[in-house]
């Protein structure tokens, strides 16, 4: 009798520590007690048919908050003769257990926890251990979820030196209180930035995947988003509707360009993202390390923001195709260079932000092409000769060959 009552006591015991546990788990890491009960219901579950051969799904776990105990009772069957133990009881034993039950009835029959074994104990506490897991991987996943497409401070925890990937500890939490790492590859790094262990930087989350049950978050330094979400954070109007960022592109640690509207005509969006005294967009490239930001007018006049997309430089012209995905612009002599940019960098990125393929001409140039088209149209019969285009092959025949290949004499 002593001992059940000492075997009976251990098991209470076990029962609230495990109870306790439950709540610091919650408390600290957000997991829901109710989840981890579900999973050790499921653990012990699983541990009764290990111990016992022949039984099925007839186990169920009742956990009790008031008392801080949790019960197991394996459901049998009330039969006159036995032949499975497991999920069989004779009409004797289960009156033992209630009273004025009859054959065919189910009965619960407590099954005492600390009478499992070895391996079974081993397996409830493994598939405990994974429900911890997955419950964690479940809370970081939904956190980081709703900071996709978001900026998130990072602290640089260490760098690889095999691959050059620098892994950040960054905050789970908007409070911050909650963090975990994650890695900045290098091709999502600025070239020419250099980071530091210790150093504190802001990362853009461009998605959250969950990868062997755990989520992964792939941030960057290097995505127009960045761009945008700083200029969010450092622009009122921004963040109020009244200016809207229609396009960015972006050539990271060297030059971004920035098309921007505002709802009402009365607001310059323009001013808007650069401040007073240029405070908005120093922000901006100070977070950047000296990164050049080009802030152009959007306009619904694809001619106006084509010209508008290639500032620093002046336009003299533009000429949309009808498909409106080429154009030919026409620049002054001297702002040639700066129209096309280093290596051809001003024109590639007003081509990105337009998304209208750019041929661009100095004036001379373009002059030169004119006079050349106007002097082939006059060398061209079919241009000054309007019958020339209604000849019938036979009549084509007795024309001369300067009036039949048009443009091959000067």
């Amino acid at each position: 009798m002593r001992a059940r009552d000492k075997a009976q006591k251990k098991e209470t015991a076990v029962g609230a520590e495990m109870f306790a546990a439950l709540e610091l788990l919650e408390k600290e890491k957000g997991i829901p007690k109710d989840y981890m009960l579900e999973k050790i219901a499921q653990a012990l579950t699983t541990a009764f048919k290990r111990d016992n051969e022949g039984a099925g799904d007839n186990c169920i776990v009742e956990p009790d908050e008031k008392r801080r105990e949790l019960r197991v009772y394996a459901q049998k069957t009330v039969v006159e003769e036995v032949e499975n133990p497991a999920m069989e009881i004779t009409l004797e034993d289960a009156r033992t257990i209630r009273g004025g039950c009859e054959l065919g009835d189910v009965v619960n029959v407590e099954i005492k926890t600390m009478n499992f074994g070895r391996i079974a104990a081993q397996t409830a506490k493994q598939v405990i251990i994974q429900g911890i897991r997955e419950a964690e991987a479940g809370i970081l996943y939904k956190r980081f979820t709703a900071s996709e497409h978001e900026i998130l401070s990072a602290l640089v925890s260490r760098i690889d030196p095999r691959n050059g990937n620098v892994i950040l500890e960054i905050d789970a939490m908007r409070s911050g209180t909650e963090k975990t790492e994650a890695v900045l590859p290098q091709s999502e790094q600025v070239r020419g930035e250099t980071l530091h262990e210790g150093d504190r930087v802001r990362v853009y989350v461009v998605e959250v995947r969950v990868e062997r049950n755990r989520p992964r978050v792939l941030i960057s330094r290097t995505h127009p988003g960045l761009v945008k979400r700083l200029f969010e954070l450092n622009v009122p109007e921004l963040r109020d509707g009244l200016v809207e960022i229609k396009s960015i592109s972006r050539e990271a640690g060297s030059r971004t360009k920035m098309a921007v509207a505002a709802a009402q005509a009365e607001i310059d969006p323009i001013g808007a993202c650069v401040g007073p005294r240029g405070e908005r967009v120093n922000a901006v490239v100070s977070e950047l390390k000296g990164e050049k930001i080009d802030i152009v007018r959007y306009s619904d006049d694809m001619e106006e923001y084509i010209a508008a997309s290639l500032a620093p430089a002046s336009v003299l012209k533009v000429e949309v195709a009808e498909d409106k995905k080429s154009c030919r612009v026409v620049v002054p002599d001297d702002q040639l260079s700066l129209a096309i940019g280093k290596e051809g960098q001003n024109a590639r990125l007003a081509v990105r932000l337009t998304g209208v393929k750019i041929d661009i001409k100095s004036k001379s140039q373009e002059e030169a092409v004119r006079a050349a088209e106007a002097n082939s149209s006059e060398a061209d019969p079919s241009e000054t000769d309007p019958s020339v285009s209604d000849l019938t092959e036979t009549a084509a025949e007795d024309v001369p060959a300067e009036a039949a290949a048009p443009g091959t004499e000067e």
